[in-house]
């Protein structure tokens, strides 16, 4: 990859130390099942330094939180990781948007009072929901998603906001490149498309801890990355617009990586 990629993609990954609780709960997330044996659970942890004692410690207070739920030597997701896992489905599975008629989708706040964390709740649903804040409690996009995506983050905008669908707007192409990041966002895809390309070419893997450590640190931004896709109609961006190059290639990625990650279990 070209220099300033690879700088843009450690800036992506970020360089803060994974925790237990990232750690288990990014394998969780990853999962087929959203499901792992603590066994596997504790393997896994182990990679990243993660003592024995400590990665049990964790799934305990997990569990306690409502993040997780025990039974029978596994644990599953539950909770808002749950939340979550529908949200990183969503994000890395979907290559196609339904056909879009031209009309906009828009959750206007409609109740007179709200508070700090009210505020802060709905623009995080919001941008689960792949809304764009227009304005102060004005968040819009093209009406080419299922309008019942994401129960509860929808929860979320019908108790603050009044929908509407349908809607026409003459928005400007400059202004939906602002308003949705688009420019940003597809240049740090392509970055990550590039450290994938990068970490699957080549005969044989690096197994070290280092680079395992590293391939992890690289799913879990590129999952973020998918999660900020706009999903906008053919007509809205650019041409070959990589978001589905992003989801098809992480898929490859994702695959290679959990058949090591199978390696360390069944070791």
């Amino acid at each position: 990859m070209p220099a300033v990629s690879e700088s843009r993609v450690r800036e992506l990954i970020g360089d803060r130390p994974l925790s237990a609780r990232s750690v288990l709960a990014s394998a969780l997330l990853g999962s087929d099942e959203a499901r792992l044996p603590v066994s596997n659970l504790v393997a896994f942890a182990s990679l990243f330094g993660i003592s024995d004692g400590a990665a049990r410690t964790c799934l305990w207070r997990m569990v306690s939180n409502g993040e997780l739920s025990g039974d029978d030597g596994s644990y599953a997701l539950a909770g808002r990781l749950a939340e979550r896992r529908q949200r990183v489905d969503e994000a890395y599975r979907i290559d196609d948007v339904t056909d879009w008629d031209g009309t906009w989708e828009l959750a206007i706040v409609s109740v007179e009072r709200r508070t700090a964390a009210d505020r802060l709740e709905l623009r995080k649903a919001a941008t689960a929901l792949h809304l764009a804040d227009f304005r102060e409690g004005v968040w819009i996009r093209p009406d080419n998603l299922d309008p019942q995506r994401l129960s509860a983050s929808r929860a979320v905008l019908d108790r603050q906001c009044t929908h509407f669908h349908g809607a026409a707007t003459d928005i400007t192409a400059d202004k939906m490149r602002s308003l949705f990041a688009l420019d940003g966002w597809a240049d740090d895809a392509r970055a990550l498309i590039g450290a994938m390309e990068v970490a699957l070419s080549g005969d044989s893997r690096d197994n070290s801890a280092e680079n395992f450590a590293y391939e992890f640190a690289l799913s879990i931004a590129v999952v973020r990355h998918l999660q900020l896709d706009p999903l906008l109609p053919a007509e809205l961006v650019e041409d070959h617009w990589p978001g589905n190059a992003l989801r098809s290639t992480y898929r490859l990625f994702d695959d290679s990586f959990k058949k090591r990650m199978n390696k360390v279990f069944d070791g």
